[in-house]
């Protein structure tokens, strides 16, 4: 059976550096933004900003909602071989869809999230969080600029996987 889904054209470098460069601004203001909670935040300490939002200082050696934190190091080196293949898919499917602008820009944050924790795994072991979100005494895990670029990135390929029109069965 014949493949059906459109063959694209490689993105023009000019192309690829605007998204590449989206992904370097995420890394850079993800990393601009643990270094100050580095230093200006103690371990564990809670500074209350508003009713419904801390800032604290933790160290997350798993994943989202600290999966496999407590796994004994090895999942150090899975996060970062894991980042690194869908850093290296991400970049391909940034090269076919680097003509449009809702996708990329999708694929771009994902991708500087992805670089700006790992930095933070081969650095300290475990990802440095500072952002809590809480409400009626209940606490989202804390996060960071990463997570958070992260986290809208598939907001919007889920977005546009939405948009597409269906193919006729």
């Amino acid at each position: 059976m014949p493949d059906r889904a459109p063959k694209l054209a490689p993105a023009a470098p000019t192309l690829m550096l605007r998204w590449l460069a989206l992904a370097a601004l995420v890394i850079v203001l993800d990393q601009l933004t643990k270094l100050w909670a580095l230093s200006s935040l103690r371990l564990m300490d809670h500074i209350a900003l508003t009713s419904y939002f801390n800032l604290v200082l933790v160290f997350n050696a798993g994943a989202a909602f600290s999966f496999l934190a407590g796994a004994g190091g090895w999942q150090k080196w899975f996060f970062v071989v894991l980042a690194g293949g869908i850093s290296i898919w991400l970049v391909m499917m940034l090269r076919q869809h680097a003509h449009e602008k809702l996708m990329p820009t999708a694929l771009s944050l994902i991708l500087g999230g992805a670089i700006g924790n790992v930095i933070d795994r081969l650095r300290f072991d475990a990802v440095v969080d500072f952002l809590d979100f809480h409400l009626a005494g209940m606490h989202w895990p804390a996060f960071n600029v990463a997570d958070s670029a992260i986290t809208v990135g598939v907001g919007l390929m889920l977005w546009h996987q939405w948009r597409q029109p269906k193919e006729p069965s």
